[in-house]
């Protein structure tokens, strides 16, 4: 750190990204990306063709894909924001909408915390149940914004869409945003409460189920009035945050969509393996809905399994979070890398 950092971010905690180790090839089950390459479409959009055009700006209103995800959702042009990625959209709705503070449970995705410290944001953070299920009434009538990863991250359970209506409906002054990151595999999307609730905004991403983890592309649907207030902050800071290949690679995605599907349910048929052998073995996993699964055994702490696994080749997450410190994330890759991942577990506990 220099001497010229502003004193208001010298204090920052920053968020801690995934490992992307390059000394050898590892199963890379640490970061929830998916283990299918993008939809042909994808690949033949990224031609010479369109490399060619990169002395040229973007189109800071996306409005090819935009109008592809408001036919895709079945809303409106503008109901409809672009960004860099959903984190992008999450740091614009911490600046936008929390000025009177904000809820998020204490184990979630850990950008909120970061997001909260950066804008100077008052957070509080209720515990989740036993079970690592979230209680929906912690956020009846908060008193300020919300903010809820449904499935949530690091755990991946879900909250039914009946439960988000309600925290909704109790906040009738306060935005409620619901981050759907992982919600193709197996959750309900609040997307269509979005056309009766002018306070909420749900956030989405190609990373995780559109296999887009390195072109950086999300979007969130909402209301027209909330939709505007991030485009004032967008335009504010980063009119051309799409690049011309993601557009047209999201675009392209959208054209496709069967193909994704596809890929989800062979993921979620390839977790609900996962969560079977690895229970055989003695391992406790939460009931994820996501592209993931939390898991700990008895055999031994946390960090020891994700150190074995890693001089083992298999990448897996750990958290020193207290509250979780004896689990590992792991992200659900192929059928081949999660009986790779068993074998090898198996041996470890055995």
């Amino acid at each position: 750190m220099s001497r010229f950092l502003s004193s208001r971010y010298a204090g920052l905690t920053e968020y801690v990204p995934g490992e992307q180790p390059q000394d050898k090839q590892y199963i890379k089950l640490n970061t929830n990306e998916s283990p299918y390459p993008p939809s042909p479409a994808v690949l033949n959009a990224i031609n010479t063709a369109a490399v060619s055009q990169l002395n040229l700006y973007s189109d800071p209103d996306a409005k090819l894909l935009v109008n592809a995800l408001a036919a895709q959702y079945g809303v409106g042009p503008e109901n409809v924001f672009l960004s860099n990625g959903s984190d992008d959209i999450l740091n614009f709705a911490f600046m936008a909408f929390c000025d009177g503070g904000v809820k998020f449970p204490e184990i979630t995705y850990g950008f909120y915390t970061v997001y909260a410290a950066l804008h100077g944001v008052a957070y509080e953070t209720p515990a989740l149940r036993p079970d690592f299920s979230i209680d929906p009434s912690d956020y009846y009538n908060a008193g300020c914004s919300v903010v809820l990863a449904n499935p949530n991250a690091q755990t991946g359970v879900a909250l039914p869409l009946t439960e988000i209506e309600r925290i909704v409906r109790s906040n009738p002054d306060q935005v409620v945003v619901i981050d759907e990151a992982y919600v193709d595999f197996g959750g309900e999307s609040a997307v269509p409460l979005t056309r009766q609730y002018d306070n909420l905004l749900v956030v989405q991403t190609f990373s995780k189920s559109r296999s887009m983890a390195g072109a950086r592309l999300g979007f969130a649907i909402g209301p027209k009035g909330l939709i505007a207030d991030l485009n004032k902050l967008k335009y504010s800071t980063n009119p051309y945050n799409l690049n011309r290949l993601t557009q047209l690679a999201g675009v392209a995605a959208l054209s496709e969509q069967s193909y994704y599907d596809e890929n989800c349910r062979r993921i979620m048929e390839t977790r609900q393996y996962t969560r079977d052998a690895l229970t055989a073995l003695g391992f406790t996993c939460t009931n994820s809905q996501a592209n993931f699964l939390l898991a700990r055994t008895d055999a031994m702490d946390g960090e020891t399994l994700y150190r074995k696994l890693k001089d083992r080749g298999i990448l897996v997450r750990h958290f020193s979070d207290p509250l979780i410190t004896d689990w590992v994330r792991i992200t659900i890759g192929s059928q081949e890398q999660m009986e790779t991942l068993v074998g090898v577990v198996e041996e470890l506990v055995r």
